[in-house]
């Protein structure tokens, strides 16, 4: 489960969430521009701070503001694909495939590539690939770090 009670103010804008979502399955957020969504995204792979409150996932602490606690993004087991793919632009697909991939991932590597379609992109640096291509890639490594949750 992840659990989300937290207030978290950017600017003139407060985000206010008190929310118990399943951790598995598919979860969509959506709203206007300006919701919040991006806000929303960002707390939970801990990208921001909130001011108040508690992010848990799967009975474990992301977030607690009262405590000080405030795990990394590295240390959250939180997968996120951002809008623009956000690729290293020096390092070749598989180079980004397998930044931050998990030990328990290495033997997945061939077969998720094959199911993106990305095999042939594999030498290739990013500034040469379509947003489509780029998009792919961006998933494939964000589930090769075998995230508990993976967020889009």
């Amino acid at each position: 489960m992840l659990e989300l009670n937290f207030s978290q103010t950017l600017g003139n804008h407060c985000l206010t969430i008190n929310e118990t979502l399943p951790a598995n399955g598919i979860t969509a957020i959506f709203g206007v521009s300006g919701a919040g969504k991006t806000s929303l995204i960002n707390a939970i792979s801990g990208l921001t701070r909130p001011q108040k409150g508690r992010i848990v996932l799967n009975g474990r602490v992301l977030n607690d503001a009262e405590k000080g606690i405030c795990l990394t993004p590295e240390k959250r087991r939180v997968g996120y694909v951002f809008q623009d793919a956000r690729l290293f632009p020096h390092y070749k697909v598989r180079g980004n495939l397998r930044y931050g991939m998990s030990k328990s991932m290495v033997d997945q590597f061939d077969k998720l590539v094959a199911l993106l379609g990305i095999e042939p992109l594999l030498d290739r640096l990013p500034g040469s690939l379509s947003g489509g291509e780029k998009q792919r890639v961006a998933i494939g490594r964000a589930l090769l770090t075998a995230p508990e949750l993976l967020l889009l």
